[in-house]
């Protein structure tokens, strides 16, 4: 059988969320068809050129390990590892520099500057919310009201600032590759984690799949975050295209077993 070495951290600790019974549960199934062996990412330098493929999932926030993570994707590129995710991706792969251009682009992504004096970008609300370009899992996210925000120095390109939006609910969209696998929900805006299924219109596929085309990733797990709006409409929060958690023990056993056979049909694809 093909050799997985599969990057994970089981000890990552995630509010609402727990990445070692997903992640134990995935390399279960995939042992049915592959040798699969884990580490964390720290550790799989040793282990890289003995396996046919790397697969990349719930390490946490790589901002804590950021220069082994650096090194890590240099190895892949330098070494033509086949990984899964594939490194090519332009969104959370890369920081939240992506919010910036999508912005610009005119994506329908919720409004997003790194400079006060683009102040006149943004929706005038009461509240505006300061996040890390390097963040991830809420690390470092403050609320800020606009007279605050206003007196900040207007060079910290480090900070991301975007209205704090007064959504319905946020849902998200979950591939593997360009296909759409499902969808999860919070009713609950105040529990982002306690999640329900949700049944798509054909707009929200829309939406979704627009951040999938305009990214660059043939191979490999992506999830679209979005807001609903009281409006009614949909914004991206954020285009997860590294380790996004799947939150796979929460679906039906249809939804999941279909999901599994699709993940296990992508990595045979690329092997």
């Amino acid at each position: 059988m093909k050799k997985i070495l599969y990057l994970t951290d089981l000890y990552y600790v995630a509010k609402g969320r727990k990445y070692y019974e997903e992640d134990l549960y995935i390399t279960e199934k995939l042992k049915d068809c592959f040798d699969v062996v884990l580490c964390h990412p720290k550790n799989s330098k040793g282990f890289e050129k003995d396996v046919d493929l790397v697969v990349f999932r719930n390490t946490g926030g790589v901002s804590g390990f950021k220069t082994v993570y650096n090194d890590f994707v240099a190895r892949v590129k330098q070494n033509h590892i086949k990984t899964f995710n594939e490194f090519v991706g332009k969104a959370d792969m890369c920081g939240k520099q992506y919010l910036l251009d999508l912005t610009e682009a005119g994506y329908p992504v919720i409004p997003t500057i790194d400079d006060i004096k683009m102040f006149s970008v943004l929706p005038d609300v009461t509240r505006y919310v300061c996040k890390p370009k390097d963040g991830a899992d809420s690390i470092g996210i403050e609320f800020v009201h606009r007279d605050e925000l206003l007196k900040r120095d207007s060079q910290q390109k480090n900070i991301l600032i975007q209205p704090a939006i007064d959504f319905v609910y946020e849902v998200s969209f979950y591939f593997i590759n360009d296909k759409l696998e499902y969808a999860l929900y919070a009713p609950d805006k105040s529990q982002r984690w306690n999640l329900k299924k949700y049944d798509c219109t054909d707009d929200d596929i829309a939406f979704a799949e627009k951040f999938i085309k305009w990214n660059s990733i043939k191979n490999g797990i992506q999830r679209v975050d979005a807001c609903r709006t009281k409006e009614g409409n949909l914004l991206l929060v954020e285009l997860e295209d590294l380790n996004p958690y799947l939150s796979i023990l929460e679906l039906d056993e249809h939804t999941r077993n279909c999901f599994i056979t699709d993940m296990m049909d992508a990595l045979k694809n690329i092997l």
